[in-house]
């Protein structure tokens, strides 16, 4: 009879809800990532705003600050954004290690339980073949006592006739 787990759907389930979580954590991650580009890009126009003020006319200055005023408030609700989805991710991340510590405990209890199977499966194994010995030397040596009668036989019809 081959090994049966007892928890094997509870092992399945936490495998399922892990691997459902993993997928969390990779959108928490990308949505990391995003942030992190927007921001990037931002500096970028920051610096790109501050060289092009450079080349301005004087007229302009004005409206150039005004425009970095905003893209510094941008950068600020960037960063917010960012630190927001970093802490979500963290959360995630967590989760998903305690899911997998699920699914890590029950492997080792089932690959203990298969262990104690096959350990039971080779007692019984060297039962059967220990069974089978005692046959086979119980029936070779009630066939070696009756060859020994027979011979005893003969030697008693030898022996009488003459």
């Amino acid at each position: 009879m081959p090994f049966r787990y007892r928890l094997q759907k509870v092992l399945e389930f936490r495998i399922r809800k892990k691997e459902e979580q993993l997928l969390v954590v990779q959108k928490a991650q990308q949505a990391v990532f995003t942030a992190e580009e927007n921001i990037r890009k931002n500096e970028e126009e920051i610096q790109s705003t501050k060289q092009n003020m450079r080349h301005a006319d004087p007229m302009m200055y004005e409206a150039y600050d005004n425009y970095l005023a905003h893209l510094w408030e941008k950068a600020e609700q960037l960063e917010a954004i960012r630190v927001e989805a970093q802490r979500i991710l963290d959360e995630e991340t967590v989760k998903l290690v305690k899911l997998e510590q699920g699914v890590k405990v029950l492997e080792k209890h089932k690959e203990k339980h298969r262990e104690a199977y096959i350990e039971e499966e080779k007692k019984a194994e060297l039962k059967n073949y220990s069974e089978l010995g005692v046959t086979r030397f119980f029936r070779q040596s009630q066939e070696r006592i009756e060859e020994e009668e027979e011979i005893l036989k003969k030697l008693e019809e030898i022996d009488g006739g003459s």
